[in-house]
């Protein structure tokens, strides 16, 4: 198929392109490419039988109230995709978000159509894959048709350069600018975990970071720090500052030496303008990120994740809740692992003690799902403090775990088991 130049969104055939029982893919979180994903919730109607594979979901564009008669499948329920997963609308896949990347990549499962949002070509360069280098070009690997929209506001990033063998069928002009992802607010539980997740990261850790406020949490409390790198799945705007003032130098990582690399950009303009055309930052392919072999060479290499719940043994549930799917695998677990792999590495969970005003601790006697086994647990962080679980007996496990749990719950916590 020649590739097509369309000049507005309004000239994309859709019904002559959608087959029945297709599988749409499509770039995830900021990344999404909001011309097409709207066009296809628009004319839902007019097309045969398809479903649509979402990753992290920040926009509203496929709200349980806008998309009967669409069936939804993901790798979790993230961001905004959980209003699906509440209405019963999602089918989760539950595996890890490296292993999914390779298994897209190979074509297993297929994805039919890839909706991709790309950057202008830059400097005799082709067009970059910009804010996300993710599971959606690794699909698209195999896809039938792939559809790029061209936003101009969307920055040209090193490591995302489109390859070759991922030329688009059809090209069209972006009508939105990128969506943003504002810092969310930092309050006084989350700069008390940042403080102590901070006492355990040395000068000359790479780090990983997961999604939430966690992660902002603790990139505020490195100012101190000397020559940080980073290796993750995402990054916001909090490492922007930290590279201004040279605390994120990237200097000591075996690969790609002075380079920031991730695989998403999550942020808002200042990272997106930050990130143009800039080589410090790399957003690059899964095979990258979240490569155990590249991770367990990087000494120090310190995994920064959260939970929805740990139990007392060290289990950690990052999934669901109540019957309710609210999380997903992702990519913890190949970080954790990495981390484990990497000399002087450090695979932390760091959660609030509480939710719900205090009203439940996220300290429990056992979970429901397990995430993350205890056997791949470094150390737990509540703003209580750091249990220590690397190496510990069961019982050693349960008394440090009590010991950061909220003081209102650790009696219950301590009772005799039936």
């Amino acid at each position: 198929m020649d590739v097509k130049h369309l000049a507005t969104i309004d000239e994309l055939d859709l019904p002559g392109i959608v087959r029945p029982g297709d599988r749409i893919i499509f770039s995830q979180g900021t990344a999404e490419p909001r011309t097409l994903t709207e066009r296809l919730v628009a004319q839902k109607d007019e097309l045969p039988k398809f479903e649509v594979f979402l990753g992290a979901q920040f926009s509203d564009t496929f709200h349980p109230d806008r998309t009967a008669g669409i069936s939804f499948a993901a790798y979790g329920a993230l961001g905004r995709t959980a209003a699906l997963a509440k209405a019963g609308r999602l089918s989760v896949i539950p595996s890890h978000y490296g292993w999914l990347c390779q298994a897209f990549a190979r074509g297993e499962p297929r994805a039919d159509i890839a909706f991709l949002q790309l950057s202008p070509a830059q400097g005799g360069r082709r067009c970059s894959l910009s804010l996300a280098n993710d599971i959606a070009a690794q699909a698209a690997l195999h896809a039938r048709v792939i559809i790029a929209e061209v936003n101009p506001d969307a920055p040209w990033t090193y490591g995302a350069e489109l390859p070759r063998s991922l030329a688009p069928h059809f090209l069209i002009e972006a009508r939105n600018k990128p969506l943003e992802l504002p810092p969310p607010r930092v309050g006084p539980t989350e700069q008390a975990i940042g403080r102590l997740v901070a006492e355990l990261i040395p000068d000359g850790a790479t780090l990983q970071f997961g999604v939430g406020t966690i992660p902002d949490a603790v990139l505020a409390q490195l100012s101190g720090h000397r020559d940080i790198g980073i290796h993750s799945g995402q990054i916001g705007d909090g490492v922007v500052p930290l590279i201004e003032r040279g605390v994120i130098t990237n200097a000591k990582k075996p690969f790609n030496p002075g380079v920031s690399v991730c695989g998403s950009l999550f942020g808002t303009r200042r990272l997106y303008d930050f990130a143009h055309r800039n080589p410090a930052i790399s957003v690059g392919p899964p095979t990258e990120t979240h490569n155990l072999d590249i991770m367990a060479k990087i000494d120090a290499f310190v995994s920064i994740n959260s939970a929805i719940e740990v139990d007392l043994t060290g289990q950690v549930n990052a999934e669901e809740t109540n019957g309710t799917y609210i999380g997903g695998l992702g990519g913890q677990l190949d970080f954790m692992r990495g981390a484990n792999a990497s000399r002087g590495g450090r695979a932390i969970i760091a959660l609030p003690a509480t939710a719900r005003d205090g009203a439940i601790s996220r300290i429990v006697p056992s979970v429901t799902t397990v995430t993350c086994p205890r056997g791949d647990v470094d150390a737990i962080i509540t703003e209580f403090g750091v249990a220590e679980l690397r190496g510990k007996s069961l019982e050693e496990r349960r008394r440090s775990m009590i010991a950061i749990a909220a003081p209102q719950f650790r009696d219950q916590l301590a009772a005799p088991r039936e």
